[in-house]
């Protein structure tokens, strides 16, 4: 496919995609493989993708970082899920770690946490869903309590992506009132406990933990923001992540499309090629006409990003649309495979794997339409 024109970005932001495709390429797609079948990435990947200038692109100078627009941070989400870089938690760490700090954290906080951040050399997540909560913040169970000049932490959280190697991780906890709040907690603080990196129907390469919480001790500080106002920072945030998530699909659902095209043109089926059956055609015209919308969409959504007109419920419709549209591409796509798009060597075969949790993550399908519903 030709790609179309995107005046959403500049000439500054094609030469950075032109960097990140090349640090892909060298960095991480030959040892992503060895990820999957471990479990994790090795740590030495985010040094270098903090010196490649991969991380944080957005965190301000004054905190260690190049201070750039969110488009930069675009490319790295497209270019790795273009590639089906999917073990990599880079975007959690840039794109929702990172900003929580730099919008609500004290300098303090900042100073000690963004600049090795920027670098790689602290790895950062959130840790909001717990085993009887998932999309429903309100009902976390767990409780920080204040003691003196301290608080204590009781409580466990799942599903907790870069949950095994973090060094940071931004806590949702319940505090006076029953009022949600938010925590910068050090991974070195007493009480703190990894539980099992969980073993998932995709994404075998991005550790996703279940954390503990054993009567924590953080200090005073540790409070992101003001006291009880973690669900509303929350929602701030997730206009940037629900957008984040939309670019990510739109990129994965151009891999897997440009997988199978190769594929159709090379695989033979009763005389002739796969691709010269009308069925095949068809098939592949509708898939390229949803990438055409869905990645017009997107853009027009950036644009909007950039401009500080898109709202959580606007995002929440880019969000649920293209995760959709991901999972019918990715079936699609595998179907055209035949059986060799069920064997996990077939990249075709992990993308759709991989792609299944997107209608879950960051708001499931049925929590968007009920958001969006309530528009009406």
């Amino acid at each position: 496919m030709i790609p179309a024109p995107r005046p959403v970005f500049d000439a500054d932001q094609e030469m950075f995609r032109d960097q990140v495709r090349k640090f892909l390429q060298a960095e991480i797609l030959p040892r992503h493989q060895a990820w999957e079948a471990q479990g994790q990435v090795d740590r030495d990947a985010w040094v270098k993708a903090g010196e490649a200038g991969l991380l944080c692109p957005t965190v301000a100078e004054e905190d260690g970082g190049l201070g750039l627009d969110y488009r930069f941070s675009a490319v790295v989400i497209e270019e790795m899920s273009r590639v089906g870089a999917s073990g990599p938690g880079f975007w959690i760490h840039s794109e929702m770690v990172a900003p929580y700090l730099q919008t609500f954290g004290s300098a303090a906080q900042r100073a000690r946490w963004l600049p090795r951040m920027v670098s790689g050399q602290a790895i950062g997540a959130v840790a909001m869903t717990e085993p009887e909560a998932g999309s429903d913040l309100r009902r976390i169970r767990t409780q920080a309590r204040r003691e003196g000049d301290q608080w204590r932490v009781s409580g466990q959280k799942t599903f907790i992506s870069n949950g095994q190697m973090a060094d940071v991780v931004i806590l949702a906890a319940k505090t006076e009132g029953e009022r949600l709040s938010l925590f910068v907690v050090d991974a070195s603080s007493p009480g703190f406990r990894r539980g099992r990196n969980l073993a998932k129907l995709g994404l075998h390469a991005q550790d996703t933990s279940e954390l503990f919480f054993d009567d924590m001790i953080l200090p005073a500080d540790a409070l992101l923001g003001e006291l009880g106002q973690g669900l509303s920072y929350l929602v701030k945030g997730l206009a940037r992540e629900r957008l984040s998530i939309a670019l990510s699909c739109v990129a994965k659902a151009e891999f897997a499309f440009a997988e199978t095209l190769a594929h159709c043109r090379n695989r033979m089926v009763f005389g002739q090629r796969l691709l010269d059956h009308q069925n095949t055609r068809f098939v592949l015209a509708s898939l390229k006409t949803d990438l055409a919308v869905g990645r017009a969409y997107v853009d027009d959504q950036l644009r909007r990003y950039l401009d500080g007109g898109l709202d959580a419920e606007t995002a929440a419709m880019a969000k649920l649309w293209t995760t959709e549209m991901l999972g019918r591409t990715v079936d699609a796509c595998l179907q055209l495979h035949g059986g060799w798009g069920y064997m996990q060597e077939m990249p075709i075969c992990r993308a759709f794997a991989d792609a299944r949790v997107e209608r879950i993550a960051g708001g499931s399908s049925e929590v968007l339409r009920e958001i969006i519903g309530r528009t009406l």
